[in-house]
């Protein structure tokens, strides 16, 4: 049995955020999240993969119930951390691009979403390649 914190921990609370997120019950997910976030940062000092998820995750708990003041400042954190963990492109980056034009877009914020927008599709692009992208009617 673990005491105090560990990974696996944090883990089993975000997924149970996650769970509830799925349900719509928000107000059970929010201080799993929470929980699970400060857990992260006590674990891991600094950058980590972890924490930047986790803020993703809060940000679009917020974003879903339309809080989008609390919702932006995450979503920002999130993608300047995974833009100092991965050099280059990178899926997940390119989804918390998205995430927040997305936030940006639902706010009418168009000239501050567009910039976002196309930087994940060049991203998804050069990751995928052009042909990924190509419709066929």
């Amino acid at each position: 049995m673990f005491s105090g914190d560990h990974p696996d921990v944090a883990t089993s609370l975000n997924n149970l955020a996650a769970l509830y997120y799925s349900q719509e019950k928000y107000t059970k997910a929010e201080p799993l999240s929470f929980e699970a976030l400060g857990m992260y940062k006590r674990l891991f000092s600094g950058d980590h993969p972890k924490i930047a998820n986790n803020l993703n995750n809060l940000a679009t708990l917020y974003y879903s119930q339309e809080k989008y003041t609390e919702s932006e400042p995450l979503y920002i954190e999130s993608l300047e951390m995974y833009k100092r963990l991965f050099s280059g492109d990178h899926p997940t980056m390119a989804n918390s691009l998205n995430n927040l034009a997305a936030l940006y877009y639902s706010q009418g914020r168009y000239s501050e979403a567009n910039p976002f927008y196309i930087e994940a599709l060049k991203m998804k692009k050069r990751l995928l390649g052009d042909d990924y992208f190509k419709f066929s009617y």
